[in-house]
Parts: C-alpha cells; sequence; structure tokens
C-alpha cells in the first residue's frame, strides 16, 4: 500500500489542478483527488481492473474527471440562489522578488481569475472538455471516455467552451511591471478619492463583481462601464470609511496576476478579502472581490509589519 500511496502523491499536484479548473473551489478540489484516491486503491484490489491501470497519470484524471463532472451535475454547486455574486475561491501567493514573466503569463493563461469566471457559464459537460483538451492536451478520444459520448461531440462541447471563453474573458495582456504601475495607480486613486485619475486607470468597458458570501456587502449583479464602477468604488470606499478598520493591506499574486488583499474588521467583524484585476493597455479592465469568508480561509494571513 506504501508503493500505491506514493505512486497516487506523485500525481497528485496534477490532479488537484485538473479538478480545481473544473470545480473553482480548492476545498471541492481536494475532496475530489481523495475520492479518486479511495478508487485507485479499490480498483487495484480486483486484477481485472487492476490491469485497466497501464498509464497511472491517465487513468487518475479520468476518475477525478468523472468524479467532478458529478459534482457539477449536482444541485450543490447550482449557483441559483447565492446570496451574492459568485466567484471562484483564489490561490493566494506573496509577490516573489523577480518572477519569470513568461512562467506568470502561462499560469495567469490557465488559471486565471477572469477564466473561471467564464468556465463558470459554461455547462458541466463543456467546461470537463475544455479543462481537459485545451488546458491539460487530454486527447479527444479520452474526454469522450469521461463524458460517455463519441469523440465528436467532446470535440463539440469543447469547441463551444472554448468560443464562450474566447468571447467572456476581459482582455488580460500586462506584464507583471505593468500590473504593479496600474496597480499603484489604482490604489492611489481610491485612497485619494481622485475620480478622474481613477476614472483614467479604468478601462472604458471595466467589469466588477463582488462576492460577499451573503456576509459582506457586494453588488447582486456584475457592475459594467467605467463611470458605474468607478461609482461603486466610490461607494465601497465611503462605507469602508463608516464601518470597517484596516489592519494592513499589501499586493499579492491572485492566480497567477497581481492582486490585493487587506485585512481588518467590518463593524466590529473580522474581514479578510482578496482583490484579482485583469489589466491590458495600461488599464484595468476586470475588478474581482472576494470576500466571502469561507472563500479566503485558506489564504494566509498577510505578515504583520
Amino acid at each position: 500500500m506504501r508503493d500505491l500511496a506514493e505512486e497516487f502523491e506523485a500525481e497528485r499536484d496534477h490532479l488537484t489542478a485538473v479538478a480545481y479548473r473544473m470545480l473553482g473551489s480548492r476545498a471541492e478540489a481536494e475532496d475530489a483527488v481523495q475520492e479518486a484516491w479511495l478508487r485507485y486503491a479499490n480498483a487495484l484490489t480486483d486484477p481485472a481492473a487492476r490491469a485497466e491501470v497501464r498509464d497511472l497519470r491517465a487513468w487518475l484524471t479520468t476518475a477525478v474527471s468523472r468524479i467532478c463532472l458529478d459534482v457539477l451535475r449536482s444541485p450543490r454547486v447550482r449557483r441559483e440562489g447565492f446570496p451574492s455574486q459568485w466567484l471562484p475561491e483564489p490561490i493566494v501567493e506573496r509577490v516573489p522578488a523577480g518572477p519569470d514573466p513568461a512562467d506568470l503569463a502561462a499560469r495567469t493563461d490557465q488559471v486565471g481569475m477572469a477564466l473561471l469566471v467564464v468556465l463558470e457559464k459554461l455547462t458541466p459537460e463543456q467546461r470537463v472538455a475544455f479543462v481537459l483538451h485545451d488546458v491539460f492536451g487530454v486527447p479527444f478520444e479520452n474526454v469522450a471516455e469521461v463524458l460517455g459520448i463519441t469523440p465528436v461531440a467532446a470535440r463539440q462541447h469543447a469547441s463551444r467552451a472554448r468560443r464562450a471563453v474566447t468571447d467572456g474573458q476581459p482582455r488580460h495582456t500586462a506584464d507583471l511591471a505593468e500590473q504593479r504601475r496600474v496597480l499603484a495607480a489604482f490604489t492611489a486613486a481610491t485612497q485619494s478619492g481622485d475620480v478622474n485619475a481613477l476614472l483614467s486607470v479604468l478601462a472604458p468597458d471595466v467589469v466588477m463583481i463582488g462576492d460577499g458570501g451573503g456576509v459582506f456587502p457586494a453588488a447582486g449583479r456584475p457592475v459594467s462601464g467605467r463611470d458605474q464602477v468607478a461609482t461603486l468604488l466610490k461607494g465601497l470606499s465611503r462605507l469602508a470609511d463608516r464601518s470597517m478598520t484596516l489592519v494592513r493591506a499589501a499586493p499579492v499574486l491572485v492566480n497567477g496576476a497581481l492582486g490585493m488583499q487587506w485585512e481588518g474588521a467590518y463593524k466590529g467583524r473580522p474581514i479578510r478579502a482578496v482583490m484579482a484585476m485583469t489589466i491590458a493597455d495600461g488599464r484595468i479592465t476586470a475588478i474581482y472581490n472576494q470576500l466571502s469568508p469561507d472563500k479566503v480561509a485558506a489564504v494566509p494571513p498577510l505578515p504583520s509589519p
């Protein structure tokens, strides 16, 4: 059993990456991977089933994908009736001193917040097909096996998903240096209340989405347009001045792109928020503000000053 466990652990990061992109939740992704381990260990007790495990990564990827497909089809992940807008759980890392820009761009493309938000709008079959084929390069024959359909149908699901992703993702072309400049200008404008400076750093078609988890204030729908987003940000700033105590804030990497993490108290209740952004041509094209306590529970706290 130790050898089996070691073989599985060697694939855990890959499986978690697949499941997170399919589910948008690290907790659910980890649950799916654990279920895949149980299925793997159980299959190896049957000589006939064990003979089918010729390519361990492929077998486990299929298993975890089927588990994720069942989760996506289940009522508990449907977002209807959610108390606010829904955003995925963020993956937050400290900003390294000098990351490789190419590596940063690759990570952002494959797991960026904008991509995960668009994936939420797909059908379960489209999402699984896109993640497996377009992100991880799984052949359509294997995708079809996961979905229980023909390779032609699997290709169609991926094609529809690809069009939706292309049409629905805000532009994000900025390298890390440009992200730093824009984030600094945005922070200065919001802190000073300079409306013109704020408008200058927002793209005309910028969109803002906030997930308060039904606990903290957030708009009930996406807010689009530079003037509308600036008005929302001004309102949130006034609300924060009245009801919130800011303890610390710092730039962080949010799903591979530069964003902000801030911590404090709202009406006496501890609050931690993670703000992700997409940036192109020196302006912010989208803002994703995650305040849901459940979604930021796994985010490491900022170090004390």
